[in-house]
């Protein structure tokens, strides 16, 4: 698309995990573009996979692209792009960008169900200034049409890329594969109810994430939900439904592109996971400089570590870590 539109293209893939990525390589020939490869496999596995498990160790849900993005493939994208003395970055992420009152903003793409802006809040405003995103303005099935047309066939019809690149399958099995002192330094623990009650034992707090239902292996005679997880007790929390929703969380890290606009918008929304429907939300500070998202109907499955993208409109005006949800004390 961009070199149809007068771009010179040199083409860099990132390799992280796994072999060789010989198909980036051979279509880059058949297009006839210069290709290189970065290969970051050592820095990757110290910092985006220890990260991940890092993660759930302290009973938090990680979001490893949100890390990879600004951390890896957009740093040594523009690394590349002044070697080679290229002026812009451009990927396939599914989002565009704007330019409004002195600042560069991300704006979800055309195509809602593939939409990654979400991913890309972290990113700096200088970054952005130098990024192409030519898919922003397209679905996955109008790509898969183009791909068709220019001859493209077997790469039009390749299946759904994983969330996280680095795993296939189960994270609790990677965990276990890659991290196997897990079940040696932690072990069963209890699940409680809100009262402290045990109820049963689990395989290990790593093994369960905030909202889940599935794979508890725990009959109560009702549905039950992953509600918290206390690392320092090695204990889960369960409960019903109603229990998982909340009307406000704390989050971390914040990055909040203009701060007044987001404290005092009225349309403001927030994400608070991938894919996961924008929530009305507003701001406040609290007395120590944290930052509470209080929400206008309560929200469900809060899970530390994940991001919350905050939203005017389909455009990105700040994100953050989700620290903790507030109601639901601490345990036994």
């Amino acid at each position: 698309m961009l070199r149809e539109q007068g771009y010179e293209i040199v083409g860099l893939t990132m390799w992280v995990w796994g072999e060789k990525p010989i198909d980036a390589c051979q279509l880059a020939q058949r297009m006839g573009i210069e290709h290189y490869v970065a290969d970051e496999r050592d820095s990757f596995r110290q910092v985006i996979v220890q990260n991940f498990i890092d993660e759930y160790r302290q009973g938090r849900t990680p979001n490893p692209c949100v890390l990879c993005n600004p951390l890896f493939k957009f740093r040594i994208l523009c690394e590349w792009a002044d070697k080679m003395q290229c002026s812009w970055i451009a990927t396939g992420h599914y989002t565009r960008l704007e330019s409004r009152n002195g600042h560069f903003y991300m704006v979800a793409g055309d195509d809602v169900k593939k939409d990654q802006s979400y991913f890309l809040w972290r990113l700096d405003e200088d970054v952005l200034r130098r990024c192409l995103f030519p898919l922003g303005q397209f679905t996955k099935f109008q790509v898969r049409d183009y791909l068709r047309d220019k001859g493209y066939t077997l790469k039009a019809e390749e299946g759904e890329s994983m969330e996280v690149c680095f795993i296939k399958g189960d994270y609790r099995d990677f965990l276990r594969e890659h991290s196997p002192e897990i079940d040696r330094e932690i072990g069963p623990g209890w699940f409680v109810n809100a009262e402290g009650v045990k109820l049963g034992q689990h395989k290990g707090f790593p093994y369960y994430t905030i909202g889940q239902r599935k794979g508890l292996e725990i009959a109560l005679g009702k549905p039950v939900y992953v509600l918290k997880i206390n690392p320092q007790k090695n204990t889960v929390m369960l409960g019903d439904a109603e229990q998982l929703k909340t009307n406000h969380m704390l989050v971390e890290q914040e990055r909040l592109i203009d701060e007044a606009e987001c404290m005092q918008s009225e349309s403001l929304t927030v994400r608070i996971r991938y894919r996961s429907k924008p929530l009305p939300c507003t701001l406040s500070r609290l007395e120590d400089g944290r930052l509470m998202v209080h929400f206008l109907e309560p929200a469900s499955a809060i899970a530390p570590g994940q991001s919350a993208v905050f939203y005017i409109g389909r455009r990105v005006v700040g994100g953050s870590f989700i620290a903790s949800q507030r109601g639901i004390g601490q345990f036994i």
